[in-house]
């Protein structure tokens, strides 16, 4: 199989899909080896990627997706009659975070790290395909445990969540000099 047909038929397996497809996958189909198929994958993501095409290629974990490139999203949305999808709200953007950072996690850990109910808003995150169920933790009660999706990976422009920018780091605050006296008094009684 020549390097244009190995491209012709990535291109076409991604297209025809819609979703993410596993390389592993495409290897099996092209039944060539893991290293030429993702030599050839990534050659197609940096022609792809150029900003005047109108697709563009991505990688999302272990998948790859074609997918319209956002430049030229509003003509998208003009011609299938779509409606621009609303921005998340400050709650759904927190739990949203938490949920990426820490997961998998139960909705009573992110209740805790919020101190509010966050039942309806893990939902409409659910409903969006940004967050899922990820299974139960072994506890009494059986709790789900909930992750992000790849969804979440291609909304965001991320790889994978490694991708996610690092947590700020917090800063150790001094104790007042009467902080650390009473500190000293608890310490020694």
């Amino acid at each position: 199989m020549s390097k244009d047909e190995i491209f012709g038929a990535i291109e076409a397996i991604l297209f025809a899909s819609g979703t993410p497809v596993e390389i592993e996958r495409i290897v099996r189909a092209l039944e060539l080896d893991t290293d030429t198929v993702t030599k050839c994958i990534d050659e197609l993501i940096e022609e792809y990627s150029k900003p005047e095409k109108g697709l563009k290629i991505i990688r999302l974990n272990k998948n790859i997706q074609m997918c319209t490139n956002k430049e030229y999203g509003a003509f998208v949305r003009k011609v299938m009659d779509m409606k621009k999808n609303t921005p998340l709200s400050q709650a759904a953007m927190e739990v949203l975070a938490i949920v990426a950072y820490n997961q998998p996690v139960t909705k009573a850990f992110v209740e805790q790290v919020r101190g509010v109910d966050c039942s309806g808003v893990i939902g409409s995150l659910c409903l969006k395909g940004l967050v899922e169920e990820k299974g139960r933790l072994e506890l009494p009660g059986r709790p789900l445990l909930y992750g992000t999706t790849d969804h979440f990976l291609r909304c965001f422009s991320i790889e994978t969540l490694e991708g996610l920018p690092p947590l700020p780091e917090k800063k150790e605050e001094k104790p007042d000099e009467d902080e650390s006296e009473l500190g000293a008094v608890i310490d020694e009684g």
